[in-house]
């Protein structure tokens, strides 16, 4: 996978950041994967819980030293980064796919297990791209708002959310760049997927606000606003993780896009 220049190195030796022009807190170097150590670290992360405002405070200062935060969970039963099984090698370049391609492919196999109601107003055949909808917020106040969410105890997605910065070019090749494994058995190149949400950083200003052991959690700054949009949404959620729909809430399509309607936050879980 073609990446930036990793800062992360210069870490080993100064813990905090202050030649990238940052201002850490006690953190750790994460290099481990399913193979053994990497051969640089693939992320930082904070030793103690985030709170609200971390993620203002450290969003713009990281971006100018090549890094993007993203929340990851240490609470989980499989443990933090460092238990993930990790698998940068095995992951190619997100650009070098094509978003309504990877999505057709996966509405075609996961269309043919459901029931036709459940799939509905679409059938068999991929509707195709949603198109873009108009933001509600900038897409970077807009992550801050839901990292805070995460962060404060109002929403309880992740059980121990501490802040990560990881080298990646954009938000959406985050859990390319670190090589994250949550959905292998559903796709075991998440660059594919991260293709998908590149796509939704240009139509929808999502980021990648958070990552748990096999969970996502995106912002969004320009949600759908009207049912008839959020269907056409969630028919490439529905590709894109299944399990949201059939396992982690509404069992139908229609019923799952009445919750996107203006919502600023979209989290995915793959079983």
């Amino acid at each position: 996978m073609a990446t930036l220049p990793n800062p992360l190195p210069k870490l080993t030796t100064d813990p905090s950041g202050r030649t990238l022009g940052l201002r850490l807190p006690p953190g750790r170097l994460i290099d481990t994967t399913d193979e053994g150590p990497w051969h640089e670290p693939l992320l930082w992360h904070a030793e103690k819980v985030a709170s609200p405002g971390t993620w203002q405070a450290m969003g713009a200062q990281a971006a100018r030293a090549g890094l993007l935060p993203v929340l990851v969970d240490m609470g989980g039963a499989q443990g933090g980064p460092a238990d993930w099984e990790l698998m940068p090698g095995e992951t190619s370049y997100p650009g070098d796919h094509d978003a309504d391609e990877v999505l057709a492919e996966y509405w075609e196999d996961g269309a043919e297990e459901e029931l036709a109601e459940g799939i509905e107003p679409f059938g068999p055949e991929w509707p195709g791209l949603a198109p873009a909808a108009s933001p509600t917020a900038t897409a970077d106040a807009r992550a801050g708002q839901v990292a805070d969410s995460l962060t404060d105890g109002s929403r309880a997605w992740l059980k121990e959310p501490h802040l990560a910065l990881v080298p990646a070019r954009r938000s959406a090749d985050i859990p390319a760049a670190i090589g994250w494994t949550g959905p292998l058995n559903y796709e075991d190149d998440v660059a594919r997927l991260c293709t998908v949400l590149r796509s939704w950083e240009d139509r929808f200003g999502i980021r990648v606000v958070a990552l748990g052991f096999d969970t996502l959690v995106v912002s969004v700054a320009a949600p759908p606003a009207t049912p008839a949009e959020a269907e056409w949404v969630a028919a490439e959620h529905f590709a894109f993780c299944p399990d949201t729909v059939a396992q982690n809430g509404p069992d139908t399509l229609r019923a799952y896009a009445e919750e996107l309607v203006d919502e600023p936050v979209w989290s995915f879980w793959w079983d």
